[in-house]
């Protein structure tokens, strides 16, 4: 599945959650759709001079966003859920089992979306 087909799924879901006022849901959401633009910013290094003023539609300070491929969409998506899923175990190691639990459900959820 494509990054963009990703998103817009992600959004949708994310405007179901809104209307059924799940905060938690929200927020991971939003979270999973910051992760997916951040996948596609361009990195700067290397980029021309900002420092001269732009006009507006001007092309040459238009920049296409990177296309993320269905690799890297499964990739993400896995990083995602080690990530919680490790701080969930350190949490459980630490007696803290409500927020090991709230980020195991978290893993859940992206999974969903994908293969892990």
């Amino acid at each position: 599945m494509s990054a963009g087909v990703l998103k817009d799924r992600l959004r949708a879901d994310l405007k179901d959650a809104m209307k059924e006022r799940r905060g938690d849901e929200m927020r991971l959401l939003r979270s999973l759709i910051a992760a997916f633009d951040n996948a596609e910013a361009v990195p700067v290094e290397g980029m021309h001079d900002h420092s001269r003023p732009h006009r507006l539609g001007e092309p040459s300070s238009e920049v296409a966003r990177l296309e993320v491929d269905a690799a890297a969409v499964s990739a993400l998506l896995a990083a995602e859920i080690d990530a919680r899923l490790a701080t969930a175990n350190d949490y459980a190691r630490h007696g803290r089992d409500e927020e090991a639990a709230r980020l195991r459900a978290e893993a859940a959820v992206i999974g969903r979306y994908g293969p892990a």
